[in-house]
């Protein structure tokens, strides 16, 4: 299921899925279980996370995958960031994957960290994936072999997507449109397209926008 619509509420819902924060009314279920009734550790054992601003640590980048799976071993830790592309710009680095990534992850580009936590995502291999803004710092081509690999990452699970880019969500089952904070429109994305509504709308302005020149 993808989230898309205008700022406001979609990060806040992925936040509240994974209870970084209790709800002060309302149920929120996971296959059934009410997930506050569920211990945070144990939820989150449910999850792989791909958020924007991801969290790194001043370690080296092996560690810093690792961390999707403490006890994985070196050979489980490369497989899964080959999966997420990191091993392009690993084997450029000073000491490979021994390099120190420095506080939060500061001597390396955004899209490179946001490959570092899809490649946790792969090591961890959950059952249900929340995935907010996952390939925003990649450019094109770089997205495009991420979302080869996301297409892998999420086979026979539970996936929730938040993105921006209409393209990123073309494949999924469910569309929820958020406006305002509350669910503005819901359905396929084919349904969608066909209805004159904001979905519809926003595909639109995306392709002006792709197809806008300066001249």
């Amino acid at each position: 299921m993808a989230l898309v619509g205008p700022s406001g509420g979609k990060t806040t819902i992925s936040r509240l899925a994974a209870r970084f924060y209790d709800i002060d009314s309302g149920k929120i279920t996971v296959s059934g279980m009410n997930i506050s009734k569920i211990d945070p550790e144990k939820l989150l054992e449910l999850y792989s996370i791909v958020f924007q601003d991801v969290t790194l640590f001043n370690n080296t980048i092996m560690e810093n995958i690792r961390i999707g799976k403490k006890d994985a071993t070196d050979q489980e830790v490369m497989t899964a960031a080959k999966l997420a592309h990191c091993d392009g710009f690993v084997e450029n680095m000073p000491d490979q994957w021994n390099t120190m990534i420095g506080e939060n992850g500061s001597e390396l580009s955004g899209g490179q960290r946001q490959r570092i936590s899809i490649a946790r995502a792969f090591l961890k291999d959950a059952p249900i994936i929340l995935m907010d803004e996952a390939t925003a710092s990649l450019d094109i081509d770089n997205e495009s072999m991420i979302q080869e690999s996301i297409s892998k990452l999420i086979e026979n699970k539970t996936v929730l997507i938040i993105a921006h880019r209409m393209r990123t969500v073309d494949g999924v089952d469910q569309i929820v449109v958020l406006k305002d904070g509350v669910v503005f429109e819901q359905g396929k994305p084919q349904d969608l397209k066909q209805q004159n509504g904001l979905y519809k709308h926003m595909v639109e302005m995306q392709m002006q926008s792709h197809n806008w020149k300066y001249e």
